[in-house]
C-alpha cells in the first residue's frame, strides 16, 4: 500500500505543582519560547510514560524492554528450558549474539549500548537454541561461534517485533539492519503561558528526637518546581506502523492502544511529593492524508489568565487548526475532541467549530478507530 497517511494528538493538561521532568540541577526542566520562560517535559520523559501505560494493558508475551542486558535475559532463558547450567547457558548466549556486531559494555555481560526489543522475540532466539542446547555445550570456543552464525538470531530481532518497538522504534548505530524507524513521533511538552520556577524548602521530623528532647530537623533539603498548563502534541504515521508490524489490522489496534496510552500517561518524577497525576482538559484528534501538523504555534505569544489558561489555551488552539487549515488548503480526513471546558470557561464554540460536537474519550477512540477502517485499511 502506497497511501500515507498520520493522526496526530493535540493535549491540554493542566499539572499542578510538580516536577515532572528534572535537569542537571534537579529543577524541572524548561525552555525558551515565544521569548518567554514555559515550563518543558522532554519527549523521551513523556514517550517513557507512554510505553509503560501501553504495557499495562497487553499481555506479557507482547511486552518489550530496553536494556544492556539481552545476554543475561537469554542466557536466563536457556537455562530455564533446557537442563544446562548457569556458564553454560551465558556461553552460548554470547557466543549466539556476537555474530550480530554488538559491541560490549564495561560491565561483565552488558552491551555498549541500550537495544529495545521484545520478549516474544527473545523467546524465539532461545527456540533456536534449546533444540541444540547439549550439542553447543560440548563444542569447543571456535567451534560454537561457527555453529552460532548458522542460526537465523537477526532474523528474528529484524521481524516479528512488538507495538512497542513498531511504534518507537529502535537505534543500533553500528547495525543499521537492527534498525526499526519509528512511526511515532513526540514533541516536548510546553507550557502555554509563562512560568516562574519556585523552591520548596522542606524538613523531615525525626520522630525519636522529641523523645529526647532534641529539637530541629531530621533533615532539611530543597526541591524546584513549578505549574502548568501543558500542551502536549505527538503523530502516529500509520504507514510506517504498518511496515514494522507486517499489517493493517495490527497497525490500527497499535494505533488505539496509543491514543489511550498517550493521553493518560503521565511521567512520575517526584510523584510521591507532589501527587500531580491529572488528566487532560482536551484531547483533539486530527487524521491527515497530507503531513503531521503540530499546532504549537497557537501559545507562541504565552495565554494570559482571562478565563482561566486552559480554556483560553483551548480556544487558542482551536482557531490555530482552523487558519493554519485555510491558510494552507488542508483538509483533515478526520477530527474529534474530548474536553471538560464548559461557557462558563469562555467562549468554547470555536472548539465545535474546528473539530466538531464535544465527545467521551471512548467515543474518540471507537470513531477513530472506525475512521481508520474507513478511510485507510479499505483504500
Amino acid at each position: 500500500m502506497n497511501k500515507r497517511q498520520y493522526v496526530d494528538f493535540h493535549i491540554l493538561q493542566t499539572v499542578p505543582p510538580a516536577n515532572l521532568n528534572r535537569d542537571d540541577q534537579g529543577n524541572p526542566k524548561e525552555a525558551y519560547f515565544g521569548g518567554k520562560r514555559r515550563s518543558r517535559v522532554s519527549s523521551q520523559a513523556w514517550k517513557r510514560a507512554t510505553r509503560m501505560t501501553f504495557a499495562e494493558h497487553l499481555p506479557p508475551a507482547q511486552h518489550a524492554t530496553r536494556t544492556k542486558r539481552i545476554a543475561g535475559q537469554l542466557a536466563k532463558r536457556i537455562e530455564d528450558r533446557t537442563e544446562l547450567d548457569a556458564e553454560q547457558a551465558a556461553r552460548i548466549a554470547g557466543a549466539v549474539l556476537e555474530p550480530l556486531g554488538i559491541k560490549a559494555g564495561k560491565k561483565a555481560g552488558d552491551t555498549a549500548y541500550l537495544l529495545f526489543f521484545g520478549y516474544q522475540q527473545l523467546d524465539d532466539i532461545t527456540g533456536l537454541i534449546t533444540g541444540r542446547a547439549e550439542e553447543l555445550s560440548t563444542l569447543d570456543d571456535d567451534a560454537l561461534k561457527k555453529a552460532a552464525q548458522d542460526l537465523a538470531v537477526k532474523e528474528k530481532l529484524q521481524s516479528g517485533h512488538p507495538m512497542e518497538v513498531a511504534l518507537f522504534g529502535r537505534m543500533v548505530a553500528d547495525i543499521p539492519s537492527l534498525n526499526v524507524d519509528a512511526a511515532v513521533q513526540v514533541a516536548h511538552a510546553l507550557s502555554t503561558h509563562e512560568v516562574v520556577l519556585e523552591s520548596d524548602y522542606y524538613t523531615a521530623v525525626d520522630d525519636e528526637s522529641q523523645k529526647v528532647d532534641e529539637t530541629g530537623a531530621g533533615m532539611i533539603g530543597y526541591v524546584g518546581y513549578n505549574s502548568a498548563t501543558l500542551y502536549r502534541y505527538a503523530t502516529v504515521s500509520l504507514h510506517q506502523l504498518a511496515e514494522n508490524l507486517g499489517g493493517t489490522d495490527a497497525a490500527l489496534e497499535a494505533t488505539s492502544r496509543f491514543a489511550e496510552a498517550f493521553a493518560r500517561s503521565m511521567p512520575t518524577g517526584h510523584i510521591n511529593a507532589f501527587a500531580h497525576r491529572t488528566l487532560p482538559s482536551l484531547v483533539a484528534v486530527v487524521v491527515r492524508d497530507d503531513q503531521p501538523v503540530n499546532l504549537v504555534s497557537a501559545f507562541e505569544r504565552p495565554v494570559p489568565d482571562t478565563h482561566g489558561i486552559a480554556a483560553t489555551s483551548a480556544v487558542r488552539l482551536a482557531s490555530e487548526f482552523t487558519v493554519s487549515c485555510r491558510q494552507w488548503g488542508s483538509s483533515p480526513v478526520h477530527t474529534a475532541v474530548c474536553h471538560m471546558l464548559t461557557a462558563e470557561n469562555g467562549d468554547i464554540a470555536q472548539l465545535a467549530e474546528a473539530f466538531g460536537a464535544n465527545q467521551t474519550f471512548p467515543e474518540l477512540l471507537t470513531g477513530l478507530q472506525d475512521v481508520l477502517v474507513r478511510t485507510w485499511k479499505q483504500a
